[in-house]
């Protein structure tokens, strides 16, 4: 029975603990002006047409303005977890806060692919 107890404790404090993530997360809105200053890494690779990276591995960087917000934000905590293999792009998503994936990925979800890079800086 004490087993029991134990595990239904945990069970439950390990759920409310992904609730207030998933709350917290939920709670956070987009800071476009905090995001002209955080989007400078990304123009390094992303704001150039046609950028293939050469380390590790020779990569075409795609554009990432007009992307939906979404995506961005799961394939910035998905770097940032290692869930999707790019050395350079993990460095920089692990980097990043839960209010910096916000942001980031609103500022590009804003764009077009043909939005100049970084227009309001």
């Amino acid at each position: 029975m004490k087993k029991f107890l134990t595990m239904m404790a945990l069970t439950l404090g390990s759920t409310s603990l992904m609730s207030l993530s998933a709350l917290h997360a939920a709670e956070l809105k987009p800071d476009m002006e905090a995001a002209k200053g955080k989007v400078a890494m990304c123009i390094g690779c992303h704001g150039i047409p046609d950028y293939r990276t050469a380390f590790p591995e020779v990569y075409h960087v795609p554009k990432i303005g007009g992307q939906n917000a979404k995506y961005i934000e799961n394939a910035l905590k998905e770097y940032a977890k290692g869930d999707r293999k790019f050395q350079t792009m993990h460095g920089i998503a692990a980097t990043l806060t839960d209010q910096d994936i916000v942001d980031i990925a609103a500022y590009y979800a804003a764009q077009t692919a043909s939005t100049p890079v970084n227009p309001q800086k």
